[in-house]
Order: C-alpha cells, then structure tokens, then sequence
C-alpha cells in the first residue's frame, strides 16, 4: 500500500491510506480514484472478516470510478485476484493490470505497484 501510494504522489496526485475498517461506501464519492489491496486467504479468497464484506458494500457505488487492485498470496495460482477482477469489472473501471506477488513483495513487485499507483493517478 505504501508503494502504491509512493507512485500516486510521484504522478503529483494527492493520496490517503485507509484500512478496509475505516472506508465505506459513504467515502466513495470522496475520491476520483481507488486502490484496493487484499491478500488471498485460505482457499484462494479476499480475507472474509473484514474485507470481503467492505468491498461487497462499496461495489454498488463504485460506478464511474477507476479503481486498481493489489495483493499477496501465498500458494496457489492466482485465482483470487482473477475473480476479484472479474467483480471489480463488473462495478468500476480498472485503471491498470492489478499487482500480485508471492508472500512479501520483492523490488519487482513494490516497483509495480508504484506504477500502479502512477497509473490510478492519470
């Protein structure tokens, strides 16, 4: 998320961090552009306490705006983050490929979330 928000700045926008506990989709209208970063959990899904249930609430007052999504995992093949595409296509407009790494994110993979952030910001 830091990295993300590094290359927000770097493309001269304005950015705020928030958990998945503090946004809401009363925020929503808040702000022209939104990141959203998730690990996979347990059988390749969003984290069910708290995240899960966040994006379900936002995903009708997502439309119009351009949205990126990030996250780790730690097995698998990717196939969470092609189903959270598959419901953020279907509520927003993907600004840019989403960012997944495995485990802790490398150099490669901070470097590509800060163009994801750069790329939100446009």
């Amino acid at each position: 998320a830091s990295a993300v928000a590094q290359g927000v700045k770097a493309a001269g926008a304005d950015v705020e961090l928030l958990t998945a506990a503090e946004f809401d989709a009363g925020k929503v209208g808040q702000y022209d552009a939104i990141a959203f970063g998730c690990p996979a959990m347990g059988e390749e899904a969003l984290e069910e306490e708290v995240f899960a249930p966040m994006f379900e609430s936002v995903k009708g007052a997502l439309g119009g705006k351009k949205i990126a999504l990030f996250g780790s995992y730690g097995w698998g093949d990717r196939e969470w983050m092609q189903k959270w595409e598959e419901q953020a296509q279907n509520a927003a407009t993907l600004a840019c490929d989403s960012v997944t790494c495995m485990a802790e994110p490398d150099a490669d993979a901070l470097e590509s979330c800060a163009r994801l952030g750069s790329a939100l910001a446009q």
